[in-house]
């Protein structure tokens, strides 16, 4: 393939694009209930003469683009659809249409960034390969990526490889990061439900205190990475909601407690997972409550095979980013950790900071004003034809 020619620009498609992500914006649709986005998604793929699938993990798509003779190599480039269940409240013209649905993430970029890669990749079809475009629903925390794979993703779809990026408000446009290794946490919720009998505040002697044990609960908690984990490691556990009682003279029988821990390895995870069972059986024991943990482990670390990790920034830097290593992976997670379980790839942050970002939080990803940085859709769809370039280039192993 002709590296020159794939890394062209992309400026007549740019437009086009920007139509689309911000149709895509005004039509957020939450995990696999992602129908108008991926109607869109296989129809444009269609157009451009691409093998079409759909339903795959739910609402999930795949457009398989072959040149040459087809083979050997083949490489996966995938984007995430699905928006978050939050208000919108920027003001733009292409401002959500359904309350409660937010495209707070910059998926409708990166749906957007994909189909223009495939687009661009369609019209050179100068390279001898197989690329499959992975359109993939529920990211934000529904595990779409993991349906996708136990629907027979890679089975259907072989990939030596598998590339993704996201965009990243906190790098100046222009920039690009990744590291070989973990660059995006495991993520674990725990929720704790303290059991007493419930009676009256003024007389405590004749119930558990549920409020107060848990009070207790919440303070060890937060000890624990401190003085569980090795200094030397990462690791963060947060306590985001404690509930019980409705009135001010009665003591309830019961106070919800829930919380998030995020870490980059499996070991990590099982001495905190441990750590938070054995804590909450001891206060248990010593308030006479009843203490109920579910722990669920929902994402896995996100780490970059150390090959891939170096054909991402290569081609970030092909393409005229001023890309590096990260310095340090981050504590927010991705579900695109459960397709680099199963295949050799990177995970990429693409800078999309403006300037100028406007009103405060405007550009932080979840936020309510968030919106995606349309300068960043040529970029991304060059970096996404950049890899795939770069991926069915590299000799067979």
């Amino acid at each position: 393939m002709s590296l020159q020619a794939i890394s062209a620009p992309v400026a007549d498609l740019l437009p086009d694009l920007i139509t689309l992500r911000r149709d895509l914006h005004a039509h957020p649709e939450l995990a696999y209930e992602e129908q108008r986005t991926a109607g869109i998604v296989a129809q444009s793929l269609r157009l451009l003469g691409l093998q079409v699938h759909e339903g795959i993990g739910g609402t999930g798509v795949v457009g398989t683009l072959r040149c040459g003779s087809g083979g050997p190599r083949s490489v996966g480039l995938r984007a995430d659809m699905d928006a978050l269940p939050m208000v919108e409240l920027g003001r733009s013209a292409h401002a959500s249409r359904h309350p409660g649905r937010h495209h707070g993430c910059g998926h409708d970029g990166h749906t957007s960034m994909l189909i223009g890669a495939a687009r661009q990749l369609a019209r050179q079809r100068d390279f001898d390969g197989t690329v499959h475009f992975i359109f993939q629903p529920a990211e934000e925390g529904k595990g779409g990526a993991r349906r996708m794979i136990e629907d027979g993703l890679f089975e259907r779809f072989a990939c030596d490889s598998v590339y993704a990026l996201h965009n990243w408000p906190d790098l100046p446009l222009g920039q690009a990061q990744t590291r070989p290794g973990p660059i995006m946490a495991a993520a674990d919720r725990f929720d704790i439900a303290v059991r007493g009998r419930g009676g009256h505040a003024a007389q405590p002697q004749h119930t558990p205190d549920a409020i107060l044990a848990a009070s207790q609960l919440v303070a060890q908690l937060n000890t624990i990475v401190a003085r569980r984990i090795d200094p030397g490691e990462s690791a963060v556990l947060s306590v985001t909601r404690i509930e019980g009682g409705q009135s001010h003279n009665v003591l309830p029988a019961e106070v919800q407690i829930t919380g998030t821990v995020r870490s980059f390895d499996a070991a990590s995870q099982d001495r905190i997972e441990a750590a938070l069972r054995a804590t909450a059986a001891g206060v248990a024991l010593a308030s006479g409550t009843e203490v109920e943990v579910n722990y669920l482990r929902y994402y896995p670390a996100t780490v970059n095979t150390p090959a891939e990790a170096a054909l991402a920034v290569e081609a970030a830097r092909a393409i005229g980013l001023a890309a590096d290593m990260a310095p340090r992976p981050a504590f927010t997670s991705e579900d695109f950790a459960f397709m680099l379980r199963e295949k050799p790839g990177a995970y990429l942050w693409l800078g999309q900071g403006r300037a100028d970002p406007g009103p405060d939080g405007e550009r932080a990803l979840h936020h309510p004003c968030y919106d995606f940085n349309d300068d960043a859709l040529p970029l991304g769809v060059r970096w996404f034809c950049e890899v795939a370039a770069r991926a069915l280039a590299r000799p067979q192993p």
